[in-house]
């Protein structure tokens, strides 16, 4: 296995680009005979598995402390040596790196804090830099990853300089000063609104502030867009709509094809919501309540994608990620899931391992709500009361960070590091904003109808057989002693494995307590629906589907019956 060693002055970021690196399986341990620390780790490229070893700050190989001779120790161990250089303080740096290349092993020079340099005005010439040391030299940024993967990719270029042997310290300061003048130029600059608005969006702390804005303006946009959406477009359609199917309803008289194509009449009326025919309800769920926030989240969606921030959200988010098993590319399933969840699973494929995927799959199919739940959610709960709904999406939360964590420490299997190039913040195209969008809605609405189609009719004819009546009396008893729900529930917990806001809409009519209702929405949640439930099967397999299911089911039994406990309390 080749052992790549970063050495480098104190305070140049080395620490924080070796955290980068290998995330956060590492080994820290004091070095044979001494005290002083290093640390170790792992990361695979490409196959080739490959070890990180975090040397001890020194500024010469001329050792004055144990510090510096366990760094030069190190070095005699090396395949590889990366030198992590202050692009701040060049001329302070080259002087350990001179004498690196008098080594005659293998350097790459990481040219770190560039971003730094650039708001500082200090402006190096990488290529010139290059052909002077004869090494490869990459500019970094490794508190935010940038140039990480680069730096990644071209540790096999590493090579030995043939730049001639240096006797003496005199000789080795003059060098550097030849290098210096020859490569780097110093301009006074003040930082600009887009320096400070790069560095906020990158940084941890101001990086997780802005992430919380961005997310919560993200919400607020699609709850605003969706709700205008429905009030001034899908309602006056289906109330032009609602003419010719009373009137088919009046056709057709009572009897079984009435139940299936208009559905049952509420009060002598047909009922968007509650009739339950596919004509009615089958054509309002996913066309009135759903494909307005479909719309409004792929919006909201592409123009972060386009603008470049979703890459710095990954950065950013990286840290909680690899806690859950993962690495920030995991924030990407998430976000698609909150659209809807089967493409979230399929953008599982790409993180690395087994257990990550495993883990994004299993947390988004089950804990991430997708628009169409979301907007049937706000649309049962919102009336009732903000706190019903934050009780639902901070289950979900809590059960997300909990799951992850309990997932990431039942397996042993490595979680490599996030390499992720962010590209610069850019003015997005609303022509392809809103191609992009148009395509994602197309695709939503060949998935969604036909199951839906599918859910009102499968629960219309098991009404009319009798089946879901038979189905709720034996499970009636447990369902009001765990989760202080009727048995009525049931069937809306079946159709919820067709369409979500099928089920969800369901409990509309069973009149439930503002407590109860809360239950079985979060409940309901924990399932999703039957095409997430076919393109889990097919990413994950039979066996860790199989996992999977028993995990949703212990998930579901032990929430539900807690806010049971806390909502409804306990009255057997």
């Amino acid at each position: 296995m080749k052992t790549i060693v970063l050495i480098g002055d104190p305070n140049v970021g080395k620490s924080v680009l070796f955290s980068r690196l290998t995330g956060v399986d590492v080994i820290s341990s004091n070095y044979p005979g001494t005290t002083v620390d290093y640390a170790k780790g792992r990361i695979c490229w490409q196959g080739e598995t490959m070890e990180i070893v975090d040397a001890p700050g020194t500024y010469s190989l001329e050792t004055t402390n144990k510090a510096e001779d366990v760094a030069l120790s190190l070095l005699d161990k090396a395949d590889v040596i990366v030198n992590v250089i202050d692009a701040t303080s060049l001329e302070r740096c080259l002087l350990l790196t001179v004498e690196l290349l008098a080594k005659r092993k293998p350097v790459v020079v990481a040219l770190n804090m560039w971003d730094e340099a650039q708001h500082l005005g200090i402006t190096i010439n990488v290529h010139d830099l290059e052909n002077l040391l004869q090494v490869p030299v990459i500019p970094t940024v490794a508190i935010t990853g940038e140039g990480v993967k680069e730096l990644v990719q071209r540790l096999d270029e590493a090579r030995v300089s043939e730049r001639p042997a240096l006797t003496g310290e005199d000789q080795a300061w003059t060098e550097v000063g030849h290098i210096v003048r020859k490569v780097q130029t110093v301009a006074h600059r003040h930082h600009t609104f887009r320096d400070r608005l790069v560095d906020a969006t990158v940084k941890p702390v101001t990086g997780l502030l802005t992430a919380t804005v961005v997310l919560a303006a993200l919400f607020w946009m699609v709850r605003l867009l969706g709700e205008g959406l429905i009030k001034y477009v899908a309602t006056p359609l289906f109330n032009a709509y609602l003419a010719p199917i009373t009137s088919l309803s009046d056709r057709l008289g009572p009897g079984f094809l009435r139940d299936i194509l208009v559905g049952k009449l509420i009060d002598g009326q047909v009922d968007f919501i509650q009739s339950m025919g596919i004509l009615s309800t089958g054509m309002f769920m996913p066309l009135g309540m759903v494909l307005p926030y479909i719309v409004a989240f792929y919006l909201a969606l592409g123009f972060l994608e386009d603008t470049g921030y979703l890459p710095r959200l990954a950065t950013i988010t990286d840290n909680l990620f690899h806690k859950l098993g993962m690495h920030g590319h995991g924030v990407l399933p998430v976000l698609l899931g909150l659209g809807c969840k089967v493409p979230g699973v399929l953008s599982a494929r790409t993180l690395e391992t087994r257990k990550q995927r495993f883990i994004s799959i299993l947390l988004v199919g089950i804990t991430v709500p997708c628009a169409a739940q979301t907007a049937t959610i706000f649309g049962i709960l919102g009336p009732r009361g903000i706190g019903y709904v934050a009780v639902v999406f901070g289950t979900q939360a809590a059960i997300f960070v909990l799951l992850g964590l309990i997932l990431n420490r039942s397996s042993r299997e490595e979680c490599p590091e996030l390499f992720l190039d962010i590209p610069p913040y850019r003015r997005p195209s609303l022509r392809a904003v809103a191609k992009k969008t148009w395509m994602r809605v197309r695709w939503f609405l060949a998935e969604a109808l036909p199951l839906l189609f599918l859910g009102v009719l499968t629960a219309s004819i098991l009404d009319a057989l009798g089946v879901t009546e038979k189905l709720a009396s034996v499970t009636a008893p447990f369902m009001k002693s765990w989760f202080a729900l009727p048995g009525e529930a049931v069937p809306a917990l079946f159709s919820g494995f067709l369409r979500k806001e099928l089920a969800l809409g369901m409990l509309v009519p069973l009149k439930l307590t503002s407590a109860q209702l809360t239950v079985a929405i979060t409940l309901f949640s924990f399932f999703p629906c039957i095409a997430t439930f076919a393109v889990m099967w097919r990413e994950l397999g039979g066996k860790d589907m199989l996992k999977a299911v028993l995990v949703m089911l212990l998930t579901a039994l032990l929430v539900g019956g807690i806010l049971r406990l806390v909502l409804v309390g306990w009255s057997p």
